[in-house]
């Protein structure tokens, strides 16, 4: 019978785990339902269901994201030094975005951002860093207010974008 209980109560809570919509309606008032928001909306995050927020990011690396984008441009045939980066990156705790250099604007973004298309390229804000130099990726990330070591419980960010 307790078996049955224990069962039970581990099931009935993976499916609680319910989803929830957030969003800034034409009013400019914050709703939050479990319902999807109309299609005029603003601002729309959803919980529960296995995507991520930000939301329990430090204030200090919140306040740096929005002032200081982090992107790492990378290329398939990059492999060690772009790994390092990535470690470092993650060591640290900053949220960035990994950009895989494949079409000519990406090429163009890399050559107006440090002089040509090299990877890695490590792009803070509007700085930029051609190729992996720990230090001085550790530089450009300390000026942009980024903590010097992750967060306790914090995930390996890089996502790729598109």
């Amino acid at each position: 019978m307790r078996r049955l209980l224990i069962i039970g109560l581990a099931m009935a809570s993976v499916c609680v785990q319910a989803q929830t919509y957030r969003w800034i309606d034409s009013a400019g008032r914050t709703v939050i339902s479990d319902t999807p928001p109309p299609g005029q909306a603003k601002a729309v995050t959803r919980t529960g269901d296995g995507t991520t927020s930000d939301d329990n990011l430090p204030f200090s690396i919140k306040k740096a994201m929005e002032s200081f984008p982090v992107t790492l441009f990378t290329s398939s045939d990059c492999v060690d030094d772009c790994r390092k980066a990535r470690d470092l990156l993650n060591s640290r705790g900053v949220p960035f975005n990994e950009k895989i250099v494949q079409k000519q604007d990406d090429v163009e973004e890399l050559k107006q951002l440090v002089g040509d298309a090299f990877v890695p390229t490590l792009r803070v804000g509007k700085q930029g860093q051609r190729g992996f130099e720990a230090g001085a990726y550790n530089n450009l990330l300390d000026l942009a207010g980024y903590p010097k070591t992750a967060p306790y419980g914090s995930k390996p960010s890089g996502g790729l974008s598109k």
